[in-house]
């Protein structure tokens, strides 16, 4: 299997709205994309499939030392030997990895954030920096581009969190700010129940519209960024942008049921709106 082809069906088998995104880019740009968004899927999957943490700790690091390696010449993972031909094309750097690395760092040194200034430093290492790479990748002209991408992503990454409250309670991670849950007086222990009428009540679905309002901001903030010269480039992700944003809107229409299940998109409903964003121009 080549290195392309190893990206390729990893991009494809992870399901993700990014994906859809992908094929309305040029061949290069794709490439590109597909190869840095397995690079995320790879240190992510450390995160989350790996049971002990010394383990998956020791999988970072040892993810650090191939990205050093790939950018001094040595790649031997066929993500990175994939990624490595596009990084000087779309100014992608060593850093720009690094710093998704210590993402994924943050969930295993860290399962709850004080408040959202802590959690949105989370998110702009797991999400804002996968926006300003993939606005490079896209075309990016304009410096403003990069602000829009880096609140676009904080505010897929939010939509996320929204979306999986329960499973990842279940997992031992709570993402809602201490001080937010505190503030509406929802117990930790109350997310991880999963039957009316204990997890669900007045307390948690004005929580949860606490936190959907300030998404659908933070969307608004995004797009309101975004400089006209770049809004045809950064068309992929207008996309999943609008992907999310439907994404977030179904969990609210389902008065936020997110405890005891996971509330997606069907496939084909996704590609819908990454056409009809195509066809609309953004």
């Amino acid at each position: 299997m080549t290195p392309e082809q190893y990206v390729q069906d990893k991009a494809a088998a992870s399901g993700s709205s990014f994906y859809y995104a992908f094929l309305f880019l040029s061949s290069p740009r794709r490439a590109a994309i597909t190869a840095f968004y397995a690079f995320c899927r790879e240190v992510d999957d450390v995160v989350d499939e790996v049971t002990d943490p010394s383990v998956a700790a020791a999988k970072l690091a040892w993810w650090r030392g191939e990205v050093a390696a790939a950018f001094g010449g040595r790649p031997s993972h066929p993500t990175m030997n994939a990624l490595m031909p596009h990084v000087a094309d779309y100014s992608i750097t060593a850093a720009h990895l690094d710093a998704v690395i210590d993402g994924c760092q943050m969930d295993l040194d860290q399962t709850r954030y004080l408040d959202f200034p802590a959690l949105a430093q989370y998110c702009h290492r797991v999400a804002g920096i996968v926006g300003e790479v993939t606005a490079n990748i896209c075309g990016r002209t304009e410096e403003a581009t990069v602000a829009y991408a880096h609140r676009l992503g904080l505010a897929m990454q939010l939509t996320n969190i929204i979306r999986d409250v329960g499973d990842d309670a279940r997992r031992g991670r709570i993402y809602l700010p201490i001080a937010e849950l505190q503030r509406f007086d929802v117990k930790a222990h109350e997310l991880l129940r999963t039957s009316a009428p204990y997890a669900y009540g007045e307390r948690f679905d004005a929580l949860m519209h606490f936190q959907a309002e300030r998404v659908h901001a933070c969307y608004d903030e995004a797009l309101a960024l975004l400089p006209a010269a770049d809004r045809r480039s950064q068309k992929p992700g207008l996309m999943m942008a609008h992907i999310y944003r439907t994404l977030l809107r179904e969990i609210e229409a389902s008065g936020f049921q997110v405890l005891h299940q996971r509330i997606a998109l069907t496939p084909l409903r996704k590609l819908w709106i990454a056409m009809r964003t195509n066809w609309r121009g953004g």
